[in-house]
């Protein structure tokens, strides 16, 4: 359970994006996207290879 405790006279906008922000660090919404379907284990791994070849390339035009 996520508890996030609100100061008084805070505002109920920055409350609740200090919610979102540790709500999104939990990865609750990306682990159900992945549990929608099965993926094979070599699928898996291809597509990280192919993550990994992108960001290399990003890395090297960056440089």
């Amino acid at each position: 359970m996520i508890i996030v405790p609100v100061k008084d006279g805070e505002n109920i906008e920055r409350a609740l994006k200090r919610f979102k922000r540790k709500f999104d660090k939990t990865g609750v919404i990306k682990e159900l996207r992945a549990r929608q379907q099965y993926d094979k284990p070599s699928v898996l791994r291809r597509l990280k290879m192919e993550r990994a070849i992108y960001v290399q390339k990003l890395r090297d035009a960056e440089e």
